[in-house]
């Protein structure tokens, strides 16, 4: 980066035709510290940035390329040169996080000698191995306030039998409702999910899940995952050894004659071989993830997240170089942390940490954030005070009218008023930037809110802030490229994000969560 002389007393922050200019503290003859240090963000470095962070090389950055890579590489060394350590203890910029390109397994499981065919008597989309003898049946494996099948029954460390259903009262109603109404329970979109997750909180080794009604179904999605050519990325979890197999009627009787019409637990002495074999091949990628240590509170952190990757190159090979998506979000969080770091080899040191978080996989389904909020955070959830997410922000939303210099806000008061009246008055006192909450709606159809980096944050009941300028024509597409770039947009709102975040790190209290996350 080039390195900037901070502006002069009275000089204040470049500004387009409709942007107000930023004030200088009331009574104060100097520009405040924040101020000073976010004129160091400018036009012309994030420009320069961004030509480069979106040119041919980095081949439109797709998680798991050397493309990818590439842009990992670029923020590493921009770190390095800034002398912004690693957030790891080891000095590795590097958060190594595991997917897996998946693919439907092959084998067969064995029933007290006899074998059953995948695909056809049951259903597996992991590899399983190991030979049983004793199989849990926990009728309809549900446990919920108004019923529990695990009442008194141990199945640590074992496979659990369990069936589609739930159980009715002598006059019709269902056990769980009191009413002639079923439970979520028998709903075909979270039968599945509900029990697999009440197994391992029971400490099963895995679930086998009888369910007739809708075996049909599970076969058909197996059958049009096992034909398709290929697959994005799925992310490896601490789950991946827990078993979870759908059997047919054939398969479910062979472990237990009596499913049908019984669902009282019990053990069963029944022989299982599983011999499942799973083809997904592993591939590698990595977030980049820096920190500037606070001086007084070093163990309270602020987040700032953008993503590193994009969607890669078309199948008759144009390169979408994801100028705005998302390599405006990365150059300006390189910005904002530069800023940072000037600031606290000035004398100036926040009094939290910040933490610089470039994830991976945002594109194909939020998986760096999910993997360092879910799996291996560096930093404490608990400890973290806030996450500003910066996803698009440098371009206009066609659909707008009026005054260009805009940012879309979202989430902003979804966990924490707090949060949202001091992200406003940063605005008014420091930018004077339009805030345009239209995707911040509980009913919008977009659903913005659950689509970038920030949600895997919120829903750890992290208050967030998402930054993002709407999408347009050139979204997802070869010609997202940087020479479309309103860098002046783009100067300004990293400003504004830096700005926040200082206040953030700065006051004497922690952000104050006073809601709960949906």
């Amino acid at each position: 980066m080039n390195k900037l002389i901070l502006m002069a007393v009275g000089l204040v922050m470049a500004c387009n035709s409709s942007q107000t200019t930023v004030p200088e503290k009331s009574g104060n003859p100097h520009l405040s510290a924040e101020i000073k240090f976010a004129a160091t963000i400018t036009a012309e470095e994030l420009k320069e940035h961004l030509f480069i962070y979106a040119s041919d090389e980095f081949e439109g950055r797709e998680t798991g390329t050397p493309g990818q890579h590439k842009a990992a590489a670029y923020i590493k060394d921009e770190y390095i040169s800034l002398g912004i350590p690693a957030a790891n203890g080891n000095g590795d910029y590097y958060q190594e996080v595991p997917l897996e390109i998946d693919k439907m397994p092959i084998g067969v499981i064995q029933i007290n000698g006899t074998d059953y065919v995948l695909g056809e008597d049951f259903l597996a989309f992991e590899g399983a191995k190991g030979h049983f003898t004793d199989i849990v049946y926990a009728g309809y494996g549900i446990h919920d306030d108004n019923y529990n099948d695990y009442s008194g029954l141990d199945v640590r460390g074992k496979l659990v039998l369990v069936k589609f259903g739930e159980p009715m009262n002598d006059d019709g109603t269902f056990k769980i409702t009191g009413t002639h109404k079923n439970s979520i329970w028998s709903k075909v979109s979270d039968a599945y999910g509900l029990r697999s997750k009440a197994i391992k909180d029971h400490g099963g080794l895995g679930m086998l899940y009888f369910d007739e009604t809708n075996f049909r179904g599970y076969q058909n999605y197996f059958n049009k995952m096992k034909e398709r050519p290929s697959s994005d990325p799925t992310l490896i979890t601490q789950d991946s050894d827990f078993l979870n197999i759908v059997l047919d009627q054939k398969a479910a009787t062979a472990l237990y004659p009596d499913i049908l019409k019984s669902s009282t637990t019990k053990i069963l002495p029944t022989d299982l071989n599983l011999d499942i074999i799973s083809q997904s091949d592993a591939i590698y990628s990595e977030n980049v993830v820096a920190v500037v240590k606070g001086a007084s509170k070093p163990d309270e952190y602020v987040v700032i997240s953008s993503h590193l990757d994009h969607i890669g190159i078309t199948k008759n090979g144009e390169i979408n170089n994801g100028a705005d998506d998302d390599g405006s979000g990365t150059v300006a969080l390189l910005e904002i942390a530069e800023a940072f770091k000037k600031a606290a080899d000035a004398g100036y040191a926040p009094k939290r940490s910040l933490v610089f978080l470039h994830v991976t996989g945002e594109e194909k389904g939020l998986l760096g954030s999910q993997y360092y909020t879910d799996i291996d955070p560096i930093f404490p959830l608990e400890q973290t005070v806030a996450n500003l997410n910066i996803d698009m922000i440098g371009r206009i939303d066609p659909k707008r009218d009026g005054n260009r210099n805009y940012i879309y806000l979202i989430g902003s008061d979804k966990l924490s008023t707090d949060l949202h009246n001091l992200s406003e008055e940063v605005n008014k006192k420091h930018m004077n930037i339009e805030f345009d909450y239209t995707y911040n709606n509980e009913n919008d159809p977009n659903r913005f809110y659950y689509r970038s980096d920030h949600y895997n944050f919120a829903k750890n009941n992290i208050p967030i802030i998402f930054y993002f300028n709407g999408t347009h024509d050139d979204y997802h597409r070869p010609t997202d490229t940087p020479d479309k770039i309103n860098y002046d947009l783009l100067e300004n709102r990293t400003r504004l994000i830096f700005l926040t975040a200082w206040e953030i790190a700065n006051r004497d209290q922690k952000i104050v969560v006073d809601k709960v996350s949906k």
